[in-house]
């Protein structure tokens, strides 16, 4: 089978979307069929690559949007019709909404073939990272990623909280669940030794780690504050910082600012046996955000048999069972209470054991053979359904039929984004569904208590 995928963010940028869409390409290349993905340049790539057997196609983009480290692609018409023909595509794979999310619908819509948009992030809490953030802007992201889920074949929701929400908002079409898998075998291969010897730490010395990007909607503000108070009561603990992003620096000057400059250890972006490393250094993982839409990075902890402490929020909850493989606190704890869970999880040494192997076992279900399968799955069912159906070559993409196709998309692309401006600046709050109020409370990052 003959696989397009688009996204936005892809390696080498550090992130649960470029691992997501990495891993799926190099995993569907591994059961035989070809892959190419089409993601903006990010610092200096060649325009063509291959990558464990995926080919990459990079298209120009602004590098750091808006002081971030993210790629934006610049939007240049029918720059790709040509270096895509080749492949003879048979299904559409989008992993945005937007900017080369557009891309996918319309080269989807020109040759008649199915599309699958994989809905891997809560956009609304990235809003940040462009100027005029507001209230509206949120519900303006909001009602456009639903729109455009409905206009596709299927939707992927990496978690169940993530499949309620959406079909809360009001989505359609048809979502089905498939996680991104991990590589259970390279994370249970960590070697914590080398990570105590790389920052001379003795055997008794107490690690809490974190793996992620360094960004403000992680919620680290609160984590920071929770992790210094239990180090404040635990004179051979040190925090593990994994990880990358705009917000180190307040990291380091909050640490800085409680005397523990010294036990604050910022690793930076780590991949393959030296992420796996740090993961089986790490006595306890912390993890706050609420803004998850699944939780890769929980699930790669366990598979190292480490506990997590983590709130309730969605992505979160389907992989941390309270008093099971960790703790899995209320979304609205404060950061004393939180730390307090820390504390007294590493104090239990007797029930430790137990749960570092309940949490082990957990990775079991998010295993990434099981999870590429899922989609291969899900890709054939959608070409059988379609069998007996036309499908434009290539060759005829200017015929006058798929001219007035491609007409068809550029006016139910209008329509949605103006549609979604609309209901954002319209000041009367619909009144949400049932249960999703409850759902969306559970996403809101919360300021933290103690710096207010």
């Amino acid at each position: 089978m003959n696989i397009l995928m688009f996204t936005n963010t892809y390696r080498p940028h550090v992130g649960g979307v470029a691992r997501s869409v990495s891993a799926f390409a190099q995993d569907l290349v591994h059961q035989g069929h070809s892959v190419i993905v089409v993601a903006p340049h990010y610092q200096q790539e060649n325009d063509v690559q291959e990558e464990k057997g995926a080919r990459v196609i990079r298209v120009p983009a602004i590098q750091n949007f808006n002081g971030s480290d993210f790629s934006v692609r610049l939007p240049i018409p029918f720059a790709l019709s040509e270096r895509i023909d080749f492949l003879n595509p048979e299904v559409i794979h989008s992993h945005h909404p937007f900017l080369l999310g557009d891309t996918a619908m319309r080269v989807a819509r020109q040759r008649e073939l199915p599309l699958v948009f994989t809905h891997h992030t809560m956009y609304e809490w990235y809003t940040h990272y462009v100027p005029f953030d507001s209230k509206g802007m949120k519900r303006f992201v909001i009602n456009l990623s639903t729109q455009y889920a409905n206009m596709c074949s299927v939707v992927i929701a990496p978690s169940q909280s993530i499949a309620r929400l959406l079909q809360g908002r009001g989505v359609l079409t048809d979502i089905q669940i498939i996680p991104t898998g991990i590589d259970r075998k390279l994370f249970a291969s960590g070697r914590a030794e080398h990570i105590r010897k790389e920052f001379g730490l003795d055997t008794n010395t107490t690690i809490i780690g974190h793996v992620g990007r360094l960004a403000p909607e992680k919620n680290l503000d609160f984590l920071a504050w929770s992790v210094s108070t239990v180090m404040q009561n635990m004179p051979d603990a040190v925090f593990l910082l994994v990880g990358d992003g705009p917000i180190r620096e307040n990291i380091k000057t909050h640490f800085a600012r409680q005397g523990l400059a010294e036990r604050l250890l910022l690793t930076g972006k780590r991949s393959g046996q030296d992420l796996a490393d740090a993961y089986a250094a790490m006595d306890v993982f912390a993890f706050a955000s609420k803004t998850e839409t699944q939780g890769l990075v929980l699930a790669e902890a366990m598979a190292a048999s480490t506990p997590v402490v983590a709130l309730d929020a969605s992505g979160t909850r389907e992989v941390v069972a309270d008093g099971k493989n960790g703790r899995l606190l209320p979304s609205e704890t404060r950061e004393q209470d939180f730390a307090q869970a820390l504390k007294e999880l590493l104090s239990n040494r007797t029930a430790l054991d137990q749960i570092k192997a309940n949490a082990f076992d957990t990775s079991l279900a998010f295993s990434r053979q099981s999870s590429a399968q899922k989609l291969s799955t899900l890709y054939h069912s959608l070409l059988s359904s379609r069998r007996g159906q036309k499908i434009h070559d290539p060759e005829d993409i200017l015929s006058w039929d798929v001219l007035l196709r491609s007409v068809k998309t550029e006016w139910e692309l209008i329509t949605q984004k103006t549609q979604a401006m609309v209901d954002a600046v319209t000041p009367e709050k619909k009144k949400l569904p049932s249960g999703q109020r409850e759902l969306e409370e559970d996403q809101r990052p919360r300021s933290p208590s103690s710096s207010q």
